[in-house]
């Protein structure tokens, strides 16, 4: 048995590992956190696709809006109608006030673009929690019909 701890057993060459130069690839960039609003919108999407059970929001929501999404939420407003999965496209969001993220999302549903808005309020302990979410420019209030 081979002592030498450099080179696997039974392998008798002396080289060592060739230097073999590292490959191009995308620019790395330092690992960014994502946004709140970012965070919430993939979130939104999965419990509005019927992808996620409403109660996932549970503690992340605060007023009516976990009403709403209890609500809204077995009717899948944003569920796949061509088979397709519906996915996120682009996300935004704004600050008005200290404390307060507005946002907006595309949503892609196949061949359909969808749009979504909700508020996010930062509470006492820093937390963020959604307080409102609309749909395609209609408010999802409790036993609305939703919009296909």
């Amino acid at each position: 048995m081979s002592t030498d701890r450099t080179r696997p057993a039974g392998r008798r060459d002396q080289g060592g590992p060739r230097s073999v130069p590292p490959q191009r690839s995308r620019r790395q960039q330092p690992h960014r956190p994502q946004r709140p609003h970012q965070w919430f919108a993939e979130r939104l999407l999965a419990v509005l696709s019927g992808q996620r059970p409403v109660h996932w929001m549970l503690g992340h929501t605060i007023g009516e809006a976990y009403d709403q999404l209890a609500e809204l939420a077995p009717s899948t407003p944003l569920g796949s109608t061509r088979g397709s999965r519906p996915v996120l496209r682009h996300c935004r969001g704004a600050q008005p006030a200290t404390g307060v993220v507005e946002a907006f999302a595309s949503i892609a549903e196949g061949d359909r673009v969808r749009a979504m808005a909700f508020r996010l309020e930062q509470g006492p302990d820093q937390r963020w929690r959604c307080a409102a979410v609309e749909l395609g420019g209609e408010r999802l209030t409790a036993g609305a019909p939703v919009p296909r």
